[in-house]
Parts: C-alpha cells; structure tokens; sequence
C-alpha cells in the first residue's frame, strides 16, 4: 500500500468517526467542514501536494465544488505554486533541520523574545528532539512544564564557553563546593553581620492611610424627636399642658 493510500484510510477513519448528520440541511457549513479538514491535512503533511490528491486523502471535493475551491485558494494559511502545480501550508517558521532550527531561534532570540516549542513542532514534527540535543550541545536553553516537564519555550544560548571568548566551563569542584554551601538562618546571619560591622536592611515601613473623610452612603438617618419632661406635675388635671398659653391682657 502506498504511502497516499495509507494516509487517505487513516483520515477516512477519523472522518468516520464524526457526526455529519447536518450536513445535508446546512450547505454552507458542509463546506466550511471540508475546507476545515482539507487545511488541516495539509497542515500535518511536510510536503507539498496536487490539489487532486489533498481531494482523495480528505474526501472533499476540492476539484468539483467551484466555492470550496474558492475558499480554499483564500485561506490565509495555504500557499499555491503555479509552477508546479502544487498546494503547501504556511507555517510560521520554515525549517527542515537542526541547523536551520539553531538558525531561527538564534533569529528570535536577538528580537528579545524565545519561541514556543509547540509553534516549533508544527513546522517541523521532529523539532522537539532536536531542541532537546541542542540543549545538551549548549546552544539553547529551555523552559519546561512545572506538571510533566514537557519543553515548553527555547532561547538561544548566547554566553557559552567556546575558544573565540575565551570562556571556560566551571569546574565540577567548585560546582560541587557552591552547591554546599549553607545559608545561615536568621539569628546566626544577624550575628555575622554584626561582627563584620554590618547590619540588615531594613523593611521598608508600610505608610499608614489617611482616614477617610468622605461618610458612607446609606439610608438617612431620622431625626429623633425629644420628648419634653413635664416637671409641674402639681398642675396636673387643672391645666391642659400640652397646650399653648398666650397672655391676655
């Protein structure tokens, strides 16, 4: 079986297991699914193919339906040469060994930033073990997942020792007299401090807030009404004090 035979069963088997039942009642989205898989077909191949065959391994029918063409020629991701016939993906890099990797990471680098390892494997499957070598050579450094220590971004290596500068690598004694080393605790660290005339830093203060001038807003406050002490309770029953008196002359 040849390797275009093999590639066309295996994707006939992933399309077998989705749920087209809709696919007669929607049109359009029938040929956006199309286009979705003839694209990302085309995106896990490394080289380029004929229009005739991305049709047969994906099943759409790219040479006879005239707007899934259309759309697929549109798409910002794929590449046509008409030279020689052929349909490609654009990947975000192009590289197709370690040497161009080293290249284009050295590139991204000198920008200020790395690259992320899963961009990297997307141009080229076999990224990820190369990157792993050249961290072993010296000429990257790597940053893993905390969980399963998977690559997860790369940066050249741009301070290493080589002939041309005249670095060294550190010797394994010293390496293994730094790792030694003890770190006092706090009391033994102030009193080494103290003999040696120095003491720690210390914490900055935090600075106090103001208090807030400004009330909270909520429900006004009713005004109490005081009740008035009668103290002639002598009167009591002869007049009416509740009542307002006015002198008559």
């Amino acid at each position: 079986m040849s390797s275009l035979s093999k590639d066309a069963d295996a994707f006939k088997r992933v399309l077998h297991r989705q749920d087209y039942s809709s696919w007669h009642s929607q049109p359009a989205a029938n040929v956006n699914t199309q286009l979705v898989f003839a694209v990302d077909y085309l995106k896990s191949t490394p080289n380029p193919m004929r229009l005739q065959d991305i049709a047969i391994v994906t099943n759409a029918p790219l040479d006879t339906d005239v707007i899934l063409l259309e759309k697929f020629k549109s798409h910002d991701r794929i590449q046509y040469d008409p030279k020689t016939d052929l349909y490609s993906y654009r990947h975000d890099f192009n590289f197709r060994n370690k040497a161009a990797l080293l290249t284009e990471i050295q590139r991204q680098t000198r920008k200020g930033g790395g690259i992320p390892v899963r961009a990297l494997k997307e141009s080229w499957k076999e990224a990820p073990q190369a990157i792993e070598e050249l961290e072993k050579e010296g000429e990257v450094l790597v940053t893993r997942t905390v969980k399963d220590g998977q690559l997860r971004m790369v940066f050249w290596n741009e301070i290493k020792p080589d002939e041309e500068s005249g670095g060294n690598a550190v010797e394994k004694e010293f390496l293994d007299l730094w790792h030694q080393l003890k770190v006092p605790n706090d009391v033994d660290l102030l009193k080494a401090l103290a003999s040696e005339g120095l003491q720690a830093t210390a914490a900055e203060a935090p600075i106090p807030k103001a208090p807030s001038t400004t009330k909270k807003k909520g429900k006004r406050s009713v005004p109490r009404q005081r009740q008035v002490k009668i103290t002639n309770v002598h009167l009591r029953g002869e007049i009416d004090l509740s009542r307002d008196y006015q002198s008559t002359k």
